[in-house]
């Protein structure tokens, strides 16, 4: 998600409740619904849109990222 397009995101979600209450949805709807998508609006916006970029190379680390080394001091990768 890119920031130049927060200001769309903005406008569209409210003439969804501007238009919602015209038709009479009751505002305690509204604002429920709002809390119950708050969760994953939160999510979306705070990582960014950074999901779904294909496969999960290293379950969490980042590419680039060496593994560490065993406690026991040894590498456990194959050389």
């Amino acid at each position: 998600m890119r920031r130049q397009h927060l200001p769309l995101y903005a406008i569209a979600l409210a003439l969804l409740v501007v238009g919602a209450l015209a038709v009479g949805v009751p505002a305690r709807s509204l604002v429920f619904g709002l809390l119950v998508l708050a969760c994953p609006l939160m999510m979306l916006f705070m990582h960014g849109g950074h999901g779904g970029h294909g496969g999960h190379e290293g379950h969490g680390q980042h590419q680039g990222q060496q593994t560490p080394a065993a406690h026991d001091g040894t590498d456990p990768r194959p050389r």
